[in-house]
């Protein structure tokens, strides 16, 4: 294979590494090193710090030396490389993920395009630059105020998860990486453990992971708030091919079922149950209004503790609970 000329090395990791520096924050040249590993660039790290003080010197970068190991970031006002070429949409964009998907993409990522992130919210944020051809971003810059998530139930505030806690879980996540957890679970009891990260859901304010104890296969859920203390090891593993969230999700698991599918039926006052004949439970959903103006509702679900608790929620605007199971054996409750 053609080897590049070394000019050529020496302008491509320069390049990249004007690219990962931020402007919020400081970062190291062990953070950048260990960036540019994970992007194919194999450099030593003595050689990272020769760049960056060449770029240092050259650049409007500030090298914070006050302590060991040196931060960089760019100054203030600098126009940084590349970031500037954001359009206005492209801006927008990058502040909805930044906003929506931020615990859901690995911290390394997310780190790795801060200065992008940075530069949208200042593309956003100026005023419109009259006198040039460039497009006013006035109306990227409303749209967020124009669109929101709502919560389906009473709103809660987020948990708070220790810091370091998210970074390392989804390292570990993203590179197959065994997880050592100090963390303490709904009873309070406190426990360290080994385990294989298999997947990150967000559930409303709560952040869990899915995944599988040392010397076990089958998978639970941890909340991420719970944990104290994680770590991500350097050992790997091969990802279990038995595994799928999307159907971990669709058993019910993050509602406390173990994937049990039901008959359910039951019937609902008219006013507390209108809303299922626009959003049904289940495709196979059957809906009878009765003499009496209450419906009859039917549906196949996912039988778990998260459906009696939406089912109690109703209170006594729903009757005659039945749930048969696939050997024709019914539960009824009042």
């Amino acid at each position: 294979m053609t080897q590049r000329p070394d000019t050529l090395d020496t302008a491509l990791l320069m390049v990249e590494l004007l690219r990962r520096i931020p402007r919020g924050r400081k970062i190291t040249t062990r953070e950048l090193h260990s960036q540019l590993k994970n992007a194919g660039f194999e450099r030593d790290l003595r050689t990272i710090q020769r760049q960056l003080e060449v770029l240092s010197e050259h650049f409007s970068i500030e090298r914070d030396e006050r302590s060991k190991p040196y931060g960089y970031r760019w100054l203030e006002h600098a126009p940084g490389l590349a970031v500037p070429h954001l359009s206005a949409q492209e801006s927008l964009l990058l502040q909805l993920a930044h906003e929506h998907l931020r615990h859901l993409l690995p911290a390394r990522l997310m780190q790795s395009m801060e200065g992008f992130f940075t530069q949208a919210q200042r593309n956003l944020a100026e005023p419109a630059n009259t006198g040039t051809d460039t497009p006013s971003p006035r109306l990227e810059r409303e749209w967020p105020h124009k669109v929101r998530v709502v919560a389906t139930s009473q709103p809660l505030l987020a948990p708070t998860i220790q810091p370091g806690v998210l970074e390392q879980v989804s390292e570990a996540l993203y590179a197959n990486r065994w997880l050592e957890l100090d963390y303490h679970n709904a009873a309070g009891a406190r426990r360290q453990a080994k385990v294989m990260p298999l997947g990150l859901a967000q559930q409303g304010p709560r952040l869990y992971l899915v995944c599988r104890f040392e010397g076990f296969d089958n998978e639970r859920s941890l909340a991420l708030h719970r944990i104290h203390h994680a770590e991500a090891s350097t050992l790997t593993f091969e990802r279990p091919s038995d595994f799928d969230l999307e159907k971990y999700d669709a058993d019910g698991r993050f509602g406390f079922g173990e994937g049990q599918r039901v008959q359910l039926s039951f019937e609902i006052e008219k006013d507390a149950g209108f809303h299922l004949m626009e959003t049904p439970l289940a495709h196979d959903q059957r809906v009878k209004e009765l003499p009496d103006g209450w419906l009859h509702v039917s549906a196949t679900v996912v039988d778990s503790a998260m459906l009696q608790w939406w089912l109690r929620g109703f209170g006594e605007a729903v009757r005659r609970v039945k749930k048969t199971s696939p050997i024709n054996h019914t539960k009824e409750s009042k």
